[in-house]
């Protein structure tokens, strides 16, 4: 029997995917937990529409992630650090300061989380931190680290 699935289901497939089960597994577990409802054509036509629906929002999705990455490679964000005499830095530079500074120089809001400081930020100088947007798009940013 084939049937789709409403939920992602384990060892079985993700949501909004047609598969075949046996009829047993989608008549007594499947359809009544609301896991999956049979593949009939009204349900095919609804399925399709989902799938035209999520592809129009992911392709938008991708449009604003590409225009986030055009931004932050025009230049490197500036963040500010206090530091000694010797140009060490007192303590070290987060995601969450390079998440500001992006807020604040770029005007994108950016969730620290995504961020990944790729050296140890010591001292003065230009580092890279990379973001994970999800769904595969990582990019690569350069930040400058300046005395306060």
């Amino acid at each position: 029997m084939q049937v789709i699935l409403i939920q992602d289901v384990d060892n079985l497939g993700g949501r909004n995917e047609l598969v075949t089960v046996k009829n047993g597994y989608a008549r007594n577990f499947l359809i009544p937990q609301k896991f999956a409802v049979e593949a009939n054509p009204s349900n095919l036509k609804q399925l399709e529409e989902r799938l035209k629906v999520a592809a129009k929002k992911e392709a938008a999705m991708l449009a604003e992630i590409n225009k986030v990455i055009a931004v932050l490679k025009e230049g490197p964000v500036k963040v500010g650090a206090k530091t000694g005499t010797s140009g060490k830095i007192f303590g070290s530079v987060t995601s969450l300061q390079i998440a500001r500074a992006i807020r604040d120089q770029k005007g994108y809001e950016i969730d620290r989380r995504r961020l990944s400081i790729i050296d140890d930020v010591k001292e003065l100088g230009t580092y890279k931190a990379s973001i994970d947007f999800g769904n595969g798009n990582v990019t690569e940013m350069e930040f400058e680290v300046i005395g306060e």
